[in-house]
This record gives C-alpha cells, sequence and structure tokens, in this order.
C-alpha cells in the first residue's frame, strides 16, 4: 500500500469508527426501530448453525446475534471501542475483540463458523478481510454473509435519515456475483446464496407473511433487503494418510446378491470395511452373509440384524456401528455397480464436495431399471427439492451417498430439528447436509436392471409419502 493509500485507508478507518462510536451511543433507539429485522436475522442464522460451533462473527456490535447462537466458544470483534464495550457487559460468557477486520493476526482459530452480518457494505477492501479470514478456517468451515441489496439503497437512506434506522455512511453496493468473485480471489468458494427480508418490521401477521414465504418466492425474492452467502474454503491438497472406508449395505429378501457385493465391492484408502445390516428378510438374506463372510476371510465385515423398521433405520444403525472416517450407501440389490464407488470416494477426500449424491436419471438406463412413472416421479422431486434445498439434487432415491463420519455425526446430533421422520433415510441426510451448509454434489451413475429379487419399493403409496416430504422440506427449510 503507497503512503497516500495508507493515508486514505487511515482516514477512512477513522470517520467510520468514529460514527460507529456515536452509533453506539444511541444504540438503544436504533434497536427498538430496527428490532424486527434483526430478530429476523437472528432467526436465519440460528437455523442455519446448529448450537454448539465455535463461531467468530467479525463486525459484532453488541454481540446479540453472537450470543444468540449459543456458541460453545463465541469470539466477537468490532473496531468500535464502544461497541465493545456494550458486548463485554451485556453478553460477558463470550470474547469481544477491539480490531480492525483488516488486520485479524492477534486472533487464533480455527473457527467452525465466521460470520459477517451487514458489514462487507462498510469496508475499504472486502478481498483483504477474506484473505484474513481465510487463515482462521479449517477445511470444513462455513462463512455465513449477509449483506444490502441495492434495492433498498433509496429506502434505507430515508429510514436512516428519519431515525428509522441506524444512519450510514456511503458504503459498498455489491452485488452477490461481486461478492463470489472476491470469494474466489481469497480462496473460498460459495455454497448458496438467497434473499431474506421483504418487511424488516415487527408487525404482526404480515411480517411472517413477508419474510417465510413471499420472500422465497418470484418475484418477490428480488425484493428481498438482504442478501445471503454461505462459503467454504476452497479444498486443498491433504498431507495427512487415507481414511478407513465402511461401506453400508442395507439388505432385505437380497440373498443372491450377497456373494456379488464381497466380491465385487473394491478396497480404498487405507482398507474398506462392508457393514451388512439385514432387515426383516423372509429368504436367506441373513444366513448367506453369515456363510459367505466365512467365505471371505480377508474382507473386513460387520453383520447386525435390524430390529426398526425400514431402510432409513437401517442405514442409521449402519453408520452408528461403522468404524471408518469415510461412510458409503450401497443399496444390496445392486443396480448401483460396487465399482463405481472409488469416483465418490476420490471426489469426498479430494474436497470438491462434502456429500456425493448419486443421479441415476442422467446416463440411459438398462431396460426395466426403472419404470416409466417412476422416471417421471424421480424428475419431479429432483426438481422440487433443488429448489427447496438451494443446491442441485438430481436423485433423491439413489442408494448411493457418501459422507465423512464427523459430518453424518453432526447431522445426527442435530436431527431433532426435523425427527426421525424419514423411512428411506436419504432425506435425512439430504435435509441435514443442507441445514449444516455442506457442499452437496451429483455424481451420475450407471443404473442397471436387478438380477435378483424385487424390488421394495412401492410406486404408489411412496410417491404419495414423497410428496408428504416436499411438504415437510417446504415448512421446515424453505419457509422457516
Amino acid at each position: 500500500m503507497t503512503e497516500n493509500s495508507a493515508a486514505a485507508f487511515l482516514q477512512y478507518q477513522q470517520i467510520r469508527r468514529s460514527h460507529w462510536d456515536d452509533i453506539a451511543e444511541n444504540i438503544k433507539k436504533y434497536s427498538t426501530w430496527s428490532k424486527g429485522y434483526y430478530k429476523r436475522l437472528a432467526d436465519i442464522y440460528r437455523f442455519w448453525i446448529p448450537q454448539g460451533r465455535r463461531i467468530l462473527e467479525i463486525g459484532c456490535g453488541g454481540g446479540n446475534l453472537l450470543a444468540a447462537l449459543a456458541p460453545s466458544s463465541g469470539v466477537g470483534v468490532d473496531f468500535s471501542a464502544r461497541m465493545i464495550e456494550i458486548a463485554q457487559t451485556t453478553h460477558p460468557q463470550h470474547e469481544w475483540i477491539e480490531a480492525d477486520a483488516h488486520d485479524l493476526r492477534t486472533l487464533k482459530g480455527p473457527f467452525d463458523v465466521i460470520i459477517l452480518s451487514d458489514l462487507i457494505d462498510d469496508l475499504w477492501d472486502v478481498q483483504k478481510v477474506f484473505e484474513e479470514i481465510r487463515r482462521l478456517c479449517h477445511s470444513r468451515t462455513r462463512l455465513m454473509i449477509n449483506a444490502y441489496s441495492r434495492v433498498w439503497e433509496l429506502p434505507l437512506l430515508v429510514a436512516g435519515r428519519i431515525g428509522a434506522a441506524k444512519p450510514r455512511l456511503e458504503q459498498n453496493w455489491l452485488t452477490v456475483e461481486d461478492v463470489t468473485g472476491l470469494l474466489g480471489l481469497a480462496d473460498f468458494e460459495v455454497i448458496r446464496a438467497w434473499q431474506e427480508v421483504l418487511w424488516p418490521f415487527n408487525t404482526p401477521l404480515l411480517a411472517p407473511l413477508c419474510n417465510r414465504f413471499l420472500v422465497k418466492l418470484w418475484p418477490f425474492k428480488y425484493f428481498g433487503l438482504t442478501n445471503f452467502i454461505l462459503a467454504r474454503p476452497k479444498p486443498v491438497e491433504k498431507t495427512e494418510g487415507p481414511p478407513l472406508v465402511s461401506v453400508i449395505v442395507p439388505a432385505k429378501n437380497e440373498s443372491g446378491n450377497i456373494r456379488r457385493i464381497l466380491e465385487d465391492t473394491p478396497q480404498m484408502g487405507a482398507g474398506t470395511e462392508i457393514v451388512f445390516v439385514e432387515g426383516h428378510s423372509s429368504d436367506e438374506t441373513y444366513e448367506t452373509m453369515q456363510r459367505e463372510t466365512a467365505a471371505h476371510p480377508k474382507r473386513r465385515v460387520q453383520i447386525h440384524r435390524q430390529t426398526g423398521i425400514g431402510k432409513g433405520d437401517a442405514v442409521r444403525l449402519g453408520f452408528a456401528a461403522a468404524s471408518g472416517d469415510v461412510l458409503m450407501i450401497l443399496d444390496a440389490d445392486l443396480t448401483v455397480s460396487p465399482a463405481d464407488l472409488p469416483r465418490f470416494y476420490n471426489a469426498l477426500v479430494s474436497g470438491k464436495a462434502d456429500f456425493i449424491n448419486g443421479v441415476r436419471l442422467v446416463y440411459p438406463m438398462e431396460d426395466q431399471a426403472m419404470r416409466f412413472f417412476n422416471f417421471l416421479g424421480n424428475k419431479f422431486f429432483s426438481l422440487s427439492f433443488s429448489w427447496l434445498l438451494g443446491q442441485s439434487v438430481k436423485d433423491t432415491l439413489c442408494g448411493t451417498k457418501v459422507l465423512w463420519k464427523d459430518d453424518y455425526e453432526l447431522i445426527a446430533r442435530n436431527r431433532h430439528v426435523f425427527g426421525n421422520f424419514d423411512p428411506f433415510g436419504d432425506f435425512d441426510l439430504l435435509f441435514g447436509a443442507a441445514r449444516i451448509g455442506m457442499k452437496i454434489i451429483d455424481m451420475p451413475v450407471r443404473y442397471r436392471a436387478r438380477t435378483y429379487g424385487e424390488t421394495n419399493i412401492s410406486r404408489w403409496s411412496h410417491g404419495w409419502l414423497l410428496l408428504r416430504m416436499v411438504a415437510f422440506a417446504a415448512r421446515r427449510i424453505k419457509f422457516t
């Protein structure tokens, strides 16, 4: 930075520091006017950030947002000394640091979540701040940002002048595309972006209607007051050794496929463990598992009998018993070949995504692999759930899904948000992964016809159940 640039930066920061110190002196007045807006922000952040995380908020102001998230370890940073005093007095259980977002060398990370709420509009150098934050991340840190939309530039100016909002100095007006580009330069990648808050006042009936429903729909979403962006660090090359892999195989009436599963499932990473979960079969599936495991002594195998009902229950049992660092689901009908699993493994360990979801609807299928109405139903549900989750999910019911065990355990700890509603197991994982900000990618696979047994899926009854899940996801994820 040249001498002139450094002087301009110092002057810029001094003016803004004095401005926010002045606002701190009248914080109760502004908080009263903006109560509805900040309550809504807190609700949104609480939904997307599970309790008990290590959270850093840059530009924390009086600290109310950070405190509302119930972190296991909370650190708030602000360059306004007055704001820090308020935060320390109001929320002494957390750590509050007076520092400039452009220089975070005194902070020690890493953090699970880093928040920039209504901050980037006020920064001298947004890219520099992103670069400072990058040092405080681990591979699974989530960066969550919200910033005003330019659509609201004039209303916010008027609101500030009449005292209905905090008065603001001249600020940056960054589009989602602008922020995405700057994040990329600082080695972050965007997972999803969306709009929130159509009505910033705490008006009964009207505020919930606008902020929970209308702002999520076209064309109202283009008039949202704030843009939210969820990002993660770009992956870096791992230096530790390869992980152990556990392949969970739920099986009901699949005795004819057990030998092929043992013979065809490849070794991956530090080794592959097969976890069979037998689910109340009427044939000899369980006995076949025992017999074939004994005939393949070099394979690492667990065998469990399901006490609950449904594939979802079987998957949860298998995941709980698994020894591996990487968890995979392989349907015992072998309509997806075990030979495809290394591609899922490579995508996960390379850091390209946190959750790899198999997709059967890209490549041509073998004859009779999927009936016509099943195909149409899967297409409809893929579009529905992609819209609901904010990420592309082209095939919700492909059984092959892969994720890290640590991430699954976080999903499981937060299962109370959705409950044990899912008999399939697919939506429990997809909804949970989306909520904690995991990056989901689709992995196309060749879908084969069965060579043994009959499907356990009932086209019409399970189709009706999927429609109920669309409504459930809309209520619990989209319109929150």
